[in-house]
């Protein structure tokens, strides 16, 4: 069966976010990722790792201003001194947490500014940082993410992503393939996964249900037939990495919403879509 971890900046909304690791851990999960870290002090973090047995498996670099808006700063210019900064504090974080993966989100660009005007200033900035990562035994990851979610994102689709993993080539740069994203934008997840997969250049997985990015069994992707095609793929050598429950409970932040809504997770976890 896949390793499934839990997102705590979307699951558990009903709990103060220090109180959903040992949610997460009540619930099974054995990974824990999250948007960021920042506003809390990493001996705190690692403590409640290690009290509930979980492991730190990914967050994002530091995005630039967020609640102003901004989604990430490798692409954006004049902003070189902000983005090296961040992400050495995120490489600190994660030496802290043990943390082995981290997302480097992009950007977004300006109307009438075409993705061509900014590809070398990316390229520059995801080198420097796949450098600094590499030297502390890191992997980045870059995600493609859809318009409709986040218009204006510099990257949208897989091919894209894995070029720049290619032209770089850095064995500390890989893609973030997020199948809720990728199917919105580009759908044909099972061939996808195919493709990309076997390639070494995809480093994590993220789910959620389309269109509502409720639970996976949710909505119009049918995952079981996906986990199993990861399994198998796994069993070719193709696979060792985690998948992050990136999904927003349908039951929000009603009591014991998240945790009601993991009967998805229970019949993984007992072979079901063997069955079905």
């Amino acid at each position: 069966m896949p390793r499934f971890a839990a997102n705590l900046s979307l699951m558990y909304p009903e709990k103060p976010f220090l109180e959903r690791f040992r949610a997460a851990a009540q619930d099974g999960f054995e990974g824990v990722e999250y948007l960021f870290p920042y506003e809390h002090d990493p001996a705190t973090l690692r403590a409640l790792l290690d009290e509930h047995g979980l492991s730190q498996v990914l967050f994002n670099a530091p995005p630039g201003d967020w609640a102003g808006g901004e989604r990430g700063l490798a692409s954006l210019p004049g902003r070189e001194a902000e983005f090296r900064e961040g992400i050495e504090r995120a490489l600190a974080c994660a030496r802290a947490l043990g943390c082995r993966r981290l997302h480097v989100m992009s950007g977004l660009l300006p109307a009438g500014v075409r993705r061509e005007q900014r590809l070398a200033l990316w390229h520059d900035n995801l080198a420097w940082a796949a450098a600094r990562a590499l030297a502390a035994g890191c992997t980045l990851l870059i995600e493609p993410i859809n318009q409709r979610d986040m218009p204006g994102y510099f990257l949208s689709r897989q091919q894209d992503a894995h070029d720049a993993v290619q032209a770089l080539g850095s064995p500390a740069l890989k893609v973030q393939m997020d199948l809720y994203h990728c199917q919105i934008t580009e759908g044909d997840l099972a061939m996808l996964l195919r493709r990309w997969l076997p390639t070494g250049q995809v480093g994590h997985l993220q789910i959620a249900g389309v269109p509502e990015r409720h639970e996976p069994d949710r909505g119009e992707v049918h995952y079981p037939y996906l986990f199993e095609l990861i399994d198998e793929l796994a069993a070719q050598g193709h696979w060792d990495g985690w998948i992050g429950c990136e999904y927003r409970p349908a039951r929000g932040g009603k009591p014991l919403g998240t945790s009601s809504g993991l009967t998805w997770l229970h019949r993984e976890r007992a072979g079901g879509r063997r069955r079905g």
